[in-house]
């Protein structure tokens, strides 16, 4: 009988359940049992030889002294020539390393017990698992070798482990188990034991299977899902082929949940090859579907990974893995997308800064510069916009543009707006009480259409100027063009309410949004403020290639229309003198940009009120 050992499974230790009745054999076949009078002995002897249970008494040189039928039906040899034969032969225990010393251990006294499994090798062809116990007889120099047939168990264990580790509608192996191969690859690979040390991962998600399934019904769903396998089975095939040659294992393709596939490649050669795979997934799955009598045309979405694997986890790699996926759907779907590390520091920054915002805002980690608005006709400085500041512990100063999408997307545009609506109205007010003699200057804050949904923006102004003392005319708010137009119901409302209280309101950026003149009549807005875009094309003189005469013609109506509803119009990035000339000449009432001065503190703003450092045109 020849055996294979299921790997290092030997235990030591002793229960109740294990413990045989008490007979030692020597190698003459004498019975001794200490204590026990000869008609017990003979007793036991029967019980031995008649026992289901298969069991065989062997010496401390590791020899069978007596074995019994069962033992001998059992390993296909009759009971009679087990005797003298080496017990670790007919079992198997010497296969590794750990066994051998364990039994060995039992042999000579040293241990109380061995327990292992083996898988061995009937003599008619068939294998069975058996569950060998090694355990000394007390009060002899002998050892009691018994042997439990468990391969129904093992069978039906191999059944369950089936059951949890492969999907039942496609038949892949499911997310335990790609996890399970996923890890050991990892582990193996990271040693490069002639493999190429990189590993690979293709992750996938079916464009538009929801609406399959609410359409056609799950079973049209399911039948899909296993197409769609079938499909990656073939294209990870085909990459078996070309990659048996030069002897590398076929790709691994499971089915992570859902609508979600993998196709785990270990010892990958670049990310050349996994491209390839990609784009041959792309290529199988356009292919129409035959499901039932339905014809479906589906895509994919696949983030690309190809990594050296040590120093990569599991958690890691299906992280940038997720997050490619995530790219490859926002860029457009029906595409792979290769793992990009500046793209998702860049993600993994703004999550930083997001976790962070309103923390951020009770740490006092916000400052606020101050940008002049300079009336194009005498150059004065007539108002300041406010711009905020995060002064973060760990990115440095970073302007609006790095966190208040954030902020209106996770609300704490709120909180920030709320604090930067008194900082700068308190300034304003302190502006125009440290020089009295100097007509004041008013401060225009920026507002997110969210802080007129989510709080009462109206009370919030009123308790501030009342706080502050700053008169309302002396305050503007900003909004974007796509905000304010089409405004209705609450943000109209509250919009009215704040022009009703003398608070100017502007609107940013026209001209990039709806550009719905006909909101212009009916909303309580007071000043336009000009995209950059549009003043951008004055840099150039007339007759220049690069000129856009386009541009002064829109501004110059859009000038004059808003003159005629009694609107001021402000000019955003207005960057040389050029610029700051045609719009002074087409009737542009004030200027903003780096012609005039950049973002300021409010120390600054005051030297200017001063006059020791005036605004230069130049």
């Amino acid at each position: 009988m020849s055996g294979t050992s299921e790997g290092p499974a030997a235990t030591a230790g002793s229960t109740p359940d294990d413990t045989v009745p008490v007979i030692t054999e020597r190698h003459a076949g004498s019975v001794l049992a200490v204590g026990r009078s000869a008609s017990e002995l003979r007793d036991y002897r029967a019980a031995f030889h008649a026992a289901h249970f298969a069991m065989a008494v062997v010496d401390h040189d590791g020899f069978v002294t007596s074995a019994n039928d069962a033992l001998g039906a059992l390993l296909g040899t009759p009971a009679a020539e087990l005797t003298g034969q080496i017990a670790a032969d007919l079992v198997d225990l010497a296969s590794d390393a750990r066994t051998w010393h364990a039994y060995r251990e039992v042999l000579r006294g040293r241990q109380a017990r061995l327990r292992c499994t083996r898988r061995l090798k009937h003599p008619d062809g068939h294998s069975l698992w058996a569950q060998i116990t090694v355990a000394p007889v007390p009060g002899t120099a002998t050892v009691l070798l018994s042997l439990a047939d468990v391969s129904a168990r093992r069978e039906l264990q191999a059944q369950l482990r089936h059951l949890q580790m492969y999907d039942a509608v496609t038949r892949l192996p499911n997310r335990t188990l790609f996890f399970e191969r996923l890890s050991g690859a990892l582990e193996a690979a990271s040693y490069e034991d002639g493999g190429t040390g990189r590993i690979g991962l293709c992750y996938l998600d079916v464009d538009g299977f929801k609406a399959v399934n609410d359409t056609l019904g799950h079973r049209i769903g399911d039948r899909l899902l296993a197409a769609v396998a079938g499909r990656l089975t073939q294209c990870a095939d085909q990459v078996a082929y070309d990659r048996w040659k030069h002897g590398h294992a076929a790709p691994l393709v499971a089915r992570l949940g859902g609508d979600e596939f993998a196709l785990l490649v270990e010892d990958s050669t670049g990310t050349e090859q996994l491209a390839d795979l990609a784009e041959s997934v792309l290529k199988s799955l356009q292919e129409p579907f035959d499901l039932a009598g339905q014809r479906l045309s589906v895509s994919a979405s696949i983030g690309v990974v190809e990594r050296r694997a040590a120093g990569t986890t599991a958690t890691h790699l299906m992280q940038a893995a997720d997050t490619t996926l995530y790219w490859a759907k926002a860029d457009g779907k029906a595409r792979w997308t290769l793992f990009d590390p500046e793209r998702n520091a860049h993600r993994m920054t703004r999550q930083a800064l997001s976790s962070s915002l309103r923390p951020a805002v009770e740490r006092g980690e916000f400052t606020l510069e101050y940008q002049p608005l300079v009336g194009l006709d005498d150059g004065g400085v007539q108002g300041v916009e406010a711009l905020v500041r995060w002064n973060h512990p760990q990115f440095g100063t970073l302007t609006p543009n790095r966190f208040i999408t954030l902020a209106e997307e996770d609300g704490s545009i709120v909180q920030l707006g709320r604090w930067v609506l008194r900082t700068a109205c308190a300034q304003a007010r302190r502006w125009q009480l440290e020089h009295p003699t100097v007509p004041p200057v008013f401060v225009s804050v920026n507002v997110a259409v969210r802080q007129v949904w989510d709080s009462d923006l109206v009370a919030d102004v009123a308790a501030i100027l009342a706080e502050t003392g700053l008169a309302p005319e002396l305050l503007q708010l900003e909004l974007t063009e796509s905000a304010v137009m089409g405004s209705a119901g609450r943000p109209l409302q509250a919009l009215q309410s704040l022009s009703d209280m003398g608070v100017r309101i502007a609107i940013d950026d026209f001209g990039t949004g709806y550009s719905n003149l006909a909101y212009l009549s009916r909303l309580p807005v007071s000043v336009l403020k000009l995209d950059g875009s549009f003043v951008r094309g004055f840099q150039y003189e007339d007759g220049d290639s690069h000129a856009n005469p386009a541009d002064a013609t829109i501004v110059e109506a859009l000038v004059r229309l808003a003159h005629r509803l009694g609107l001021t119009v402000t000019a955003e990035c207005v960057e040389t003198a050029l610029q700051a000339d045609r719009l002074r000449s087409i009737g542009c009432d004030t200027g903003q940009g780096w012609h005039y001065s950049r973002a300021l503190p409010p120390d600054r703003i005051s030297e200017m009120l001063r006059g020791t450092a005036e605004v230069v045109e130049g």
